[in-house]
């Protein structure tokens, strides 16, 4: 996510929220406003969770988001669903190597989009 975004511009797509990277090679591109982690997905989260306080921590980026709920490291996924289908393209989510059990908080559904709450069971 965070190669095909341009980087942000060297900031975040939050531009108050600090950035976490979490990448398995060097990001030379990287700026003060961002902070690199290469030692997994719960060393970036512990990180973040530490910089968040009491506030709520995003997650971008589906093979970040697949890793994160396979560890068991996320509590609510939000999906924005537009009604498009697509004949082709990536799948956001990575293949799960079993089942993730979803128990819809809320739907708001607005112009072009339906917004999808979910709570992850565990």
């Amino acid at each position: 996510m965070y190669e095909h975004s341009s980087h942000w511009g060297g900031g975040g797509p939050h531009p108050t929220a600090p950035l976490f990277v979490l990448s398995h090679r060097p990001a030379p591109e990287i700026s003060e406003k961002q902070r690199l982690v290469t030692t997994g997905i719960e060393d970036a989260i512990a990180a973040a969770r530490a910089a968040a306080g009491d506030k709520d921590v995003g997650l971008m980026g589906g093979g970040l988001v697949t890793e994160a709920l396979m560890a068991g490291l996320v509590d609510e996924v939000i999906l924005h669903q537009v009604p498009v289908l697509l004949g082709g393209g990536r799948s956001f989510f990575q293949e799960f190597p079993k089942h993730v059990g979803l128990r819809l908080l809320e739907a708001v559904p607005a112009s072009g989009v339906t917004h999808l709450h979910h709570e992850v069971i565990r």
